[in-house]
């Protein structure tokens, strides 16, 4: 019996190693690629014989990435914010308040969950084109805000329904609103669960890649995402430059993962244990 614990270690450790290998296997090999001799075929996982850095610095230019990224960083922060804090209020009124029509408002943002962006979107459109926001960032915002606080709430709902009583009921003792229940109990509180969902979102708004092409043919509206598929139409043989632009629009998320993952990794396991 001692073993056994020890045995389920090692192999949760080696489930761990091959999932995180195939996860890892085609990022270590776009990486790789983007560093052979420009017009060159890279030849699987072996090392080019000499790293050129500057296919990223030749990718940023001939890309122009820094209008498509400026137009990503202004999409990604608002809905980020918007849908975050929607989230919060959202969550709270659904985990902690009992109200006529609470469980069926619920169930209606469950279905924005459920019901896929594709199947949408084409009315979606036309909706936008009837209010003349199709090339502007409204377009883009808009529709992200939408889906993202379908999700958020779900997420924020799930964390105040595990919060401990006793902090809601201390505070209403104290004579403190719930307005000041949520923004300083819960909310500080809730941090991991929180960032968590910033993580997500924002990781979310930034790869969007289909909204983009449907609601703009303007270039200054256009995401890094979305600027890629142009990019690589205008570079279909130059494999080294294609995998450096792939790299230069997938690194936001991944800084932003590096800077946040202890608290990212707290708010979901704390969430899988209170589900």
């Amino acid at each position: 019996m001692s073993g056994t614990p020890r045995t389920q270690v090692v192999i949760n450790y080696m489930l761990l190693i091959v999932f995180s290998a195939i996860a890892v296997y085609p990022l270590v090999g776009v990486v790789l690629a983007s560093l052979y001799p420009p017009e060159t075929q890279p030849s699987g996982f072996a090392l080019p014989s000499s790293f050129h850095f500057g296919n990223y610095a030749s990718a940023w230019t001939s890309g122009n990435f820094s209008m498509y990224f400026r137009s990503s960083v202004i999409v990604s922060v608002v809905v980020v914010v918007v849908s975050t804090a929607l989230s919060i209020l959202g969550g709270f009124a659904l985990g902690t308040m009992r109200f006529r029509g609470s469980k069926l408002l619920f169930y209606v943002f469950l279905l924005g969950m459920i019901i896929p962006f594709e199947a949408i979107v084409v009315p979606l459109y036309y909706d936008l084109r009837a209010l003349r926001m199709t090339n502007t960032y409204w377009a883009l915002i808009l529709p992200e805000i939408s889906g993202s606080v379908a999700f958020g709430v779900f997420w924020m709902r799930a964390f105040f329904l595990s919060a401990p009583r006793s902090l809601i009921e201390a505070a209403s003792i104290d004579g403190a609103s719930s307005w000041n229940v949520l923004w300083r109990v819960l909310v500080p509180f809730g941090r991991p669960a929180i960032l968590t969902l910033v993580v997500l979102t924002f990781s979310g708004s930034w790869s969007e890649f289909f909204l983009p092409l449907v609601m703009t043919t303007d270039p200054k509206y256009m995401t890094a995402p979305a600027a890629l598929s142009v990019f690589s139409g205008q570079h279909t043989t130059n494999v080294p430059l294609l995998s450096a632009g792939a790299v230069i629009v997938v690194l936001p998320v991944v800084i932003v993962y590096v800077f946040t993952q202890r608290e990212f990794i707290r708010g979901m396991l704390s969430g899988a244990l209170k589900g």
